[in-house]
């Protein structure tokens, strides 16, 4: 008995070997790792932008957060500086309004932005770079609100200082906002920073 447990004694501690995992060169398939969707997607070629109108940036919503994403907008090369700067807030209102690009959308990209939504230059008395929306500011959703302070301020049509003057359609008065880092990374809950503003 004593013999026969001590030539099983090799066995057993070969078999015991035999449960680990031992490192193998045999490739193994268990699918492709889980991934995420990144708010990140091929740009357009500068010079092929130039060549269909002015390149602009507006912003659109991914993953909660406000994205700048590049578009063009045409505007005649003879418009004076007043025209000029409504028809480029108008073109950038368009590319909010306008479906993302079949990528963009995609990568989750969205906008917030409906609606036949249209820009005014000043009314008397307005400082000269008001913008006037066919929509009150306040009447807006705060994602598209976000997004529209965060394009404008962004592009020519902002004061250069990151702030634009916005109202409504009424002799409301207007204000000035301004696209801060919180109101990019939590445009649902953060309200662009609004202050009144003094005429003309």
């Amino acid at each position: 008995m004593n013999v026969r447990r001590l030539l099983a004694l090799p066995l057993l501690a070969g078999l015991l070997t035999g449960c680990g995992i031992r490192a193998t060169e045999v490739p193994t398939d268990f699918g492709p790792a889980p991934s995420r969707v990144h708010c990140t997607h091929a740009g357009a070629d500068i010079t092929t932008q130039a060549s269909r109108g002015v390149p602009v940036q507006v912003f659109l919503l991914c993953r909660s957060s406000l994205v700048a994403v590049d578009r063009t907008v045409r505007v005649p090369e003879n418009a004076p500086d007043s025209q000029r700067r409504v028809l480029v807030a108008q073109g950038l209102l368009d590319e909010l309004r306008a479906n993302p690009t079949g990528p963009e959308q995609e990568a989750g990209y969205t906008s917030e932005v409906r609606g036949s939504l249209a820009v005014k230059g000043p009314r008397p008395g307005d400082p000269e770079d008001t913008l006037r929306l066919s929509t009150p500011p306040d009447a807006l959703g705060p994602v598209a609100l976000a997004q529209i302070v965060c394009t404008f301020s962004d592009s020519a049509t902002s004061e250069g200082d990151g702030s634009v003057i916005l109202g409504g359609p009424d002799d409301e008065e207007v204000r000035r906002y301004e696209c801060t880092e919180e109101v990019r990374a939590r445009p649902g809950t953060e309200t662009p920073p609004s202050s009144g503003v003094k005429g003309a």
